[in-house]
């Protein structure tokens, strides 16, 4: 064999990869069926109607079987770019809005327009796993910055990270993994600090559609220079079901979409052109179905809420959009305590120990559910089964 990227080998293992490893490798006790809390992403499949969209894009419009513009079908980008400013109240132009394959490369597409080998960014503790897998590959340091028991950072803390090899600082809101969402005025103190420093702030908000704040949940766009500083990112894949399509988004200067389209064209030319259609159809037809699964996501939530009061020893520190995240009552480190769970409860959830840096203590008493795939009832089985674990 030849030889190996070391930063590559150095990076983490896929977490959802290894939680699938555990549950290959175990056995589930025989009266408790799998409740798989471990991934984020809906299993259900799109509704009738996109997919009946989808099927005649397949039939009917032979350009979705082709290479497309790599920044992405305009009538997407312009149905996008319209649809960010009727949120937020803002002036957006469909030359400032880019479609990628899945979030995940539109952060990866924008991390590499900022940093290169031996540069930093900051991300909040818990971080979103692929953001620092990301990083770590490129060589680029992912710089910690810890949160306190409300799951907020603190944007002096984060300025006294910043040095001249810092790009970027990252927000996720609604947060993955803890559901946190930042207030706006914290939004604005994070954009204050990026723009005096002249660095960027990312703004990952793949879970948007399902905040608990009715209308825009921050004020970012509102600023006439917003691109100067903000990155934005978005995913069409939780609100449509489009996981598999791989359907992104991300907003910035037309100058660094330049810098965006050459990383794109080498990595996959264009985004996946039947997801894209069907973006596209979802935004323009499904405007009453999404609000309706927003408000089962946030119904969801509150059985979170009022599980986890009547479960003794947990503590749930943060809630929103798919996700709780909480204190478990166990001497165990909790990437032990998830595997236990597999054997002794028939719950697969992912351990603390997956969303920061190694030796990060807090993390050993944390563990994220996520409920995008159980609802109300399969919450309150999931609090039955965590009150049944024995240190």
């Amino acid at each position: 064999m030849g030889p190996l990227n070391p930063t590559l080998v150095h990076t983490q293992a896929p977490p959802v990869m290894e939680a699938r490893r555990w549950l290959a490798e175990a056995t589930l006790p025989p009266d408790m069926p799998l409740l798989n809390v471990s991934q984020a992403a809906p299993t259900a499949a799109p509704p009738l109607p996109l997919r009946e969209a989808m099927a005649e894009a397949v039939m009917a419009e032979g350009q979705a079987h082709l290479y497309g513009p790599v920044l992405g079908l305009p009538e997407l980008r312009d149905t996008l770019a319209a649809r960010i400013a009727a949120i937020y109240g803002a002036e957006v132009g469909s030359d400032q809005v880019a479609i990628t394959s899945g979030c995940n490369q539109a952060f990866a597409a924008v991390a590499a327009t900022l940093a290169g080998a031996g540069d930093n960014v900051i991300l909040p503790l818990p971080w979103y796993f692929n953001h620092e897998m990301w990083l770590s590959i490129q060589g680029v340091e992912a710089r910690a910055l810890p949160t306190g028991d409300d799951l907020t950072p603190d944007p002096d803390a984060a300025a006294a990270l910043i040095d001249d090899r810092t790009r970027a600082i990252v927000l996720v809101t609604p947060n993955n993994p803890t559901g946190t969402e930042y207030p706006d005025a914290l939004m604005a103190a994070f954009r204050d600090l990026a723009r005096s420093r002249g660095i960027a702030l990312i703004v990952d908000e793949t879970y948007r559609d399902f905040h608990g704040t009715d209308g825009a949940p921050h004020g970012l766009f509102a600023d006439p220079d917003w691109d100067d500083t903000l990155i934005h990112l978005y995913s069409f894949s939780k609100a449509y079901r489009l996981t598999g399509h791989r359907v992104g988004a991300l907003a910035t200067s037309p100058t660094r979409l330049e810098q965006v389209e050459k990383f794109l064209d080498t990595v996959q030319i264009c985004a996946p052109q039947l997801g894209q259609h069907a973006a596209l159809w979802g935004m323009t037809h499904l405007a009453s179905w999404l609000a309706e699964q927003r408000l089962e996501i946030l119904a969801r939530r509150d059985a979170l809420r009022a599980a986890f009061q009547r479960l003794p020893g947990w503590e749930l520190l943060g809630s929103g959009a798919y996700f709780g995240y909480a204190r478990h009552p166990f001497e165990t480190a909790s990437d032990a305590l998830a595997q236990r769970m597999v054997r002794e409860i028939g719950v697969l959830a992912l351990p603390g120990t997956m969303f920061g840096p190694n030796g990060h203590a807090p993390a050993a008493r944390e563990m994220r559910f996520a409920f995008a795939n159980i609802d109300a009832r399969g919450i309150a089985e999931l609090a039955d089964r965590l009150g049944r674990l024995r240190a």
